[in-house]
Parts: structure tokens; sequence; C-alpha cells
């Protein structure tokens, strides 16, 4: 009696049908409806979310889209100062990292950020000395403004330092983005957001010494 009604429910449960069981055994897990993965359409005309090309056991491969950038957030910088980057006050800039260190006489690191160098890697490593400044510059093809202009090695077109990051003169808008900072994009100078470069113009006077390494 047991095992009829039991029986009964299942066969019941399954297929809407009301009567007594019949016919050979039915095992227990009869009564267990099949994955979703498993089962036919009419399972999502109630609503059940399912994957149709996933099996059971099988992992749902999920495409992670990442969050977009603000192109008005500069990356934040935290690398070490690099060993052999000479000592006393100083500028280390390191073309790999692209990333700049403001360093004092008692070898503290006053400031480290990202920057932006030249796309044509036309600089040496080395130690060279600034030799000039100006408040204001224009890019040596005219195009561009700058500020900041912190001069150290003389280049064949033009000479190379560090600035702000410039602004076209066509438009008036900067040419790249803060968030691009940390990446080669110049034609030979070194950008620098705008706070970085006043620091960087107010800590190196004429004759400081500019150390290039690659790390």
């Amino acid at each position: 009696m047991t095992f009829l009604s039991c029986s009964f429910a299942v066969t019941a449960g399954l297929f809407g049908l009301a009567g007594t069981a019949t016919g050979p055994d039915v095992p227990a897990s009869a009564g267990v409806l099949p994955p979703l993965s498993e089962r036919d359409g009419d399972d999502a005309s109630r609503g059940e979310a399912r994957v149709p090309s996933a099996k059971v056991g099988q992992p749902v491969m999920v495409k992670v889209v990442p969050p977009p950038v603000d192109p008005n957030v500069k990356p934040v910088a935290t690398a070490p100062l690099p060993a052999d980057s000479g000592s006393g006050h100083r500028v280390v800039f390191d073309i790999t990292q692209q990333v700049v260190w403001l360093v004092d006489a008692d070898e503290t690191v006053l400031r480290t950020y990202y920057v932006s160098g030249s796309r044509y890697d036309q600089l040496p490593t080395g130690t060279f000395d600034v030799f000039s400044k100006s408040r204001d510059a224009v890019s040596w093809h005219g195009t561009e403004t700058m500020e900041y202009m912190v001069r150290f090695f003389r280049g064949e077109n033009s000479n190379i330092g560090f600035h702000d990051l410039p602004v076209a003169t066509a438009s008036g808008a900067e040419v790249q983005t803060l968030s691009q900072l940390g990446t080669p994009l110049s034609d030979g100078c070194i950008r620098q957001d705008l706070d970085d470069a006043v620091a960087l113009w107010e800590h190196a006077e004429v004759g400081t010494p500019v150390v290039v390494v690659r790390s």
C-alpha cells in the first residue's frame, strides 16, 4: 500500500493524471525534474532563466566588461625610486615606467608621478643638467603651447624638457587626457599634469641634475 501511494503521487505529479499506478516499479529518482538546461522550451515561457548552450556540470563563460576610465583622473604612481639613479637633489625619469621622481638632497622622495614621454624614444639614458626654464613655450612645429618648461637635453630638432599637457592652438584643448599619463605620446618632451609641472618647476633650478634611466 505504501508503494502504490508513492507511485501514484509521482505519476500524478509528472503527467497530471488521476488513477492507480500500474506497470513496472517507478524509480524514486523519477520524481526529480531535470535541470533547466535540459528542460523543454515551455520552462522559459514561465519566466525561468536558463542558458541554452550550458551543459550540466560545465561552467558558463561570462564576458566581464571593465568599467569605463574617467579621462579626467590621472593614474597614481607608487613605484620606488630606481637603484643607481644618482644621489642628492635631482629629478629622476624612468623611460620604461614613464615615471618621474623629485628627490631632495637627503634622498627623500618628495613626489612620484606618471608622465607621457616621447613616442619616438629619442632620449638617451644618463645624467643631464637643467640649462633653461620658460614659464610659457611653443612647440617646435608651432601648433601647441605649454607652460612650465624645464629643459635638460639638446635634441636634434629641438630641446627636450618637462612641461604641462600641451594645448592645441587650433582647438584650445589639451592634446591628451590625464588618464593617458604613463603612456609615451609626445614628440620628444615629457608631459606632466599641471600640478606636477609646477612642482618640478619649483624643484629644479638651472643646474639641477636630471637622471634618465630604463628599468
